[in-house]
């Protein structure tokens, strides 16, 4: 009896019969079904998309669309200009702080884009830059948002847990900085952000490491509980010198968390539609996996070995076996430990290496969200068993952001 995994594969494959990978596709009906849990999982919050994690124009804008979801958290200044331009949003935070020049000479002389686009700041000097590229009496006021680094550092701080983010960590110097900025001319301080990847982004079930896992589960409810405190203070402090328009924080990892955040007014998500191997190790949600990539065999360097063209596509972070792509359709295959996931061919082991032919299609996961779209101008956007549309990535619309 064919199970679910080889009704998937089938209907994979029967609606890219025509095409010669590599290719990458959208399963639409997990796409949406993911949106929707996640708007659910904010409890009427809205939910910002990190377009990072997309990386394509027009399934950011089909999110968009549906209830529950509001606003573009983008990676780059350059990008966020883009999406304004080009109508995709007219609410656009920049995750990062820049220092691209010609963006900022861009979004300064177009008060239409100063009004859309929210900078991230966690010092002056960021103020500096902007000033030198176009003094504040010469441009519209330039929305800026404080990142509050939401890292968790016990034991007096000699534990850092969490990434190295912004250098603003306690509501003290969240308040200092908010008051500095509320005193520069030609800036307007609109948001807060405390993007609490220890949490969002940290899987808390890793696979066949149940030790590390209760670690990480335990490292996560103090953290939490930790950040909870201290960013309701910080919004507070802010909040004297500044009517903040929003509050963001979280990631797919920690929608409902975050949401339950009182000081938190939105929250952001992204990786969660389209479903990377990375949040096979979360416990609370799971999404339903959306994106795949094919690659074709070509080889067959063994009895029980069969080598598909490509598929070295390698997630970052740190380096791991995590980071590389799982190939799941068939199942039965894995990796070998020797060699990995090759920039130019992949040898695959495994019970079902044994019944591939040249010219079949192996079937992949990548461990993270919006890099597949790194490798293929294109996505074919699938229902059932058939392709009804294909749409650009940002490479296939000639975009290389970062």
């Amino acid at each position: 009896m064919a199970t679910e995994r080889d009704k998937l594969r089938e209907r994979l494959d029967r609606a890219t019969a025509h095409l010669d990978p590599p290719y990458a596709v959208v399963d639409l009906t997990a796409f949406d079904a993911n949106a929707t849990a996640l708007a659910g999982l904010a409890s009427g919050k809205p939910v910002r998309i990190a377009s990072k994690s997309v990386r394509s124009r027009e399934l950011i804008s089909r999110a968009l669309r549906r209830s529950g979801w509001a606003g573009v958290m983008a990676f780059t200044l350059p990008e966020a200009i883009w999406l304004v331009r080009s109508g995709v949003a007219d609410d656009v935070l920049v995750a990062y702080p820049t220092a691209d020049r010609r963006a900022l000479t861009a979004l300064t002389a177009d008060p239409a884009l100063a009004a859309a686009v929210t900078l991230m700041v966690d010092g002056t000097d960021q103020l500096d830059l902007i000033d030198a590229v176009r003094s504040p009496g010469n441009r519209p006021e330039v929305r800026v948002c404080l990142d509050l680094d939401a890292s968790w550092r016990p034991l007096g701080g000699r534990v850092h847990v969490g990434v190295r983010r912004s250098p603003v960590h306690s509501a003290e110097a969240a308040g200092a900085l908010a008051a500095t900025i509320a005193k520069r001319t030609g800036f307007r301080l609109v948001g807060l952000m405390a993007y609490e990847a220890q949490i969002a982004g940290l899987g808390d079930a890793p696979p066949g490491q149940a030790v590390l896992g209760r670690a990480i589960r335990v490292a996560q409810r103090g953290s939490y509980r930790e950040l909870l405190a201290r960013r309701g203070a910080a919004v507070a402090a802010v909040r004297e010198h500044a009517d903040l328009e929003f509050v963001n924080g979280g990631g797919t990892g920690s929608v409902a968390a975050t949401s339950a955040d009182p000081a938190v007014t939105e929250v952001t998500a992204g990786s969660g539609l389209y479903g990377p191997t990375l949040f096979d190790a979360y416990r609370a949600w799971r999404p339903t996996p959306s994106a795949y990539f094919a690659c074709a065999v070509v080889r067959r360097p063994g009895p029980d070995l069969a080598t598909v063209l490509g598929g070295g596509w390698i997630a970052s972070g740190q380096a791991a076996a995590s980071r590389l792509p799982r190939p799941v359709l068939p199942a039965g295959l894995k990796l070998l430990g020797a060699e990995g996931a090759g920039e130019v061919q992949t040898p695959l082991a495994g019970p079902a290496a044994a019944t591939l032919r040249i010219g079949d299609r192996v079937w992949f996961r990548h461990a993270k969200a919006g890099e597949l779209c790194e490798h293929v101008n294109e996505l074919y956007l699938i229902e059932g068993d058939e392709i009804v549309a294909t749409v650009p990535t940002y490479r296939g619309e000639g975009h290389a952001f970062l």
